[in-house]
């Protein structure tokens, strides 16, 4: 039985709608409005489906299939429902719906697993609303504490906790969202490749074997504000000037690199912000990612150095950590069961490394991951153009699916 293409469809179309900006993409932000109403859609289709729906201290959303095995370990599908602002509607979305496919393709054929099954929707991948991203797998695997939660700050000044306790969640019960190797016995992911080269090489699906290493931090440069006419250039502390000196040479720390690093400025905030004002703070975020852990360790070194080397009288520098992910090397033996399976398939393949961060990393530190990747229309993502073909998607899931049926030995 394959897929069914067009409940695929509905699924991204209707979580798609859940937008604060509606027209203008995807903008759907962790324990918002259009997260409340994007879960309450999400709990009902699992429902749908023949799940026990449950959400847990913080809010990830799990749907349950129990197995014939008493106290057996899950197998988890899934990925994340928020999103970037303006971004589009598969990123994270078409994880969830592989999950809800996968249940509904259980129900149908009416599946029994030997292993638990489990569909689980995520919070905060992106790090939109909180920084740092991961947010809710990082909880699953108890890398946060209460404490943090407390001190994660959207730009309103609003904290994780406060923004999960207005959605009924509990920060202070964070530790209860933990999962481990007891109970979990693997985790599959299917995503969006967010780059061009399936689609280019004209490949069904990308297998992940490895997930590059991240690193994610804030320079805030303080100088002196003044006035733009009045205050003689050799006197100022303008921190704008400071903060491009450096900014200036970041690209070329990894363009000298050899093994496709990559480094990303995102996000830049000028204080006051006045055309006729001298800055006197500049808070900015480099982004470093590679698949060898030395070389990020070498670029994170001399991004150090560049910020000292602007310091002087008037000009301080802070940097801080946001994030910090070694590479990954994800499950051999999940992987090689996706080889088989997508040849069995008939589908056109190839291993490849990830460049962007998922969940799937998180888990890898406790559990045995599968991750696939499903062709982007022009390698576009975060923005309104995001799209994959739901033919590519509709063999992605099969591809998951008949491998869920093994790692959980379903059977009629």
């Amino acid at each position: 039985m394959r897929a069914n293409i067009q409940r695929i469809q509905d699924h991204i179309e209707t979580i798609g709608r859940y937008t604060a900006t509606p027209g203008e993409g995807t903008t759907r932000l962790s324990y918002s409005e259009e997260d409340r109403l994007a879960r309450a859609y999400i709990k009902q289709q699992m429902s749908r489906y023949g799940l026990a729906v449950r959400e847990d201290a913080v809010g990830n959303i799990y749907g349950r299939l129990e197995g014939t095995l008493p106290g057996a370990p899950a197998v988890i599908v899934g990925s994340h429902f928020d999103s970037v602002p303006n971004g589009g509607s598969f990123d994270g979305p078409a994880g969830v719906v592989t999950g809800l496919e996968v249940a509904a393709l259980f129900q149908e054929q009416q599946l029994v697993p030997a292993y638990p099954l489990e569909v689980i929707a995520m919070i905060e991948e992106e790090g939109s609303r909180f920084g740092g991203g991961v947010l809710g797998s990082r909880m699953i695997a108890g890398q946060v504490t209460a404490a943090q939660l407390a001190e994660m700050k959207d730009g309103n000044g609003i904290s994780a906790a406060e923004a999960m306790a207005m959605l009924g969640f509990h920060a202070e019960k964070a530790a209860d969202a933990l999962r481990t190797a007891k109970d979990t016995k693997a985790f599959i992911e299917l995503h969006i490749e967010q780059g061009p080269v399936l689609e280019n090489a004209g490949e069904d699906v990308g297998l992940v074997d490895t997930i590059v290493g991240m690193t994610e931090i804030r320079v805030t440069i303080e100088g002196k504000a003044g006035h733009a006419g009045t205050t003689p250039m050799p006197g100022r502390a303008d921190a704008l000037a400071a903060a491009v000196t450096v900014i200036h040479q970041l690209p070329d720390l990894a363009l000298q690199e050899q093994d496709d690093t990559v480094l990303t400025v995102g996000k830049l905030s000028v204080y006051p912000n006045g055309a006729n004002v001298i800055p006197s703070r500049v808070v900015f975020t480099v982004d470093i990612r590679s698949k060898n852990n030395q070389t990020i360790q070498r670029i994170l070194k001399d991004v150090h150095n560049l910020v000292d080397s602007v310091a002087r009288d008037g000009i301080t520098c802070d940097i801080a950590d946001l994030l910090y992910m070694e590479p990954v090397h994800l499950s051999a033996n999940i992987h090689a069961v996706l080889v088989e399976n997508s040849r069995k398939l008939g589908l056109k393949y190839r291993d490849m490394v990830s460049g962007a961060g998922h969940d799937a990393m998180i888990f890898a530190g406790f559990t045995d991951v599968g991750l696939v990747f499903v062709p982007s229309r022009g390698g576009i993502s975060h923005t309104p153009a995001e799209w994959t073909d739901y033919e590519h998607l509709q063999k992605g899931i099969e591809l998951v699916f008949k491998t869920i049926v093994q790692l959980t030995e379903a059977t009629v």
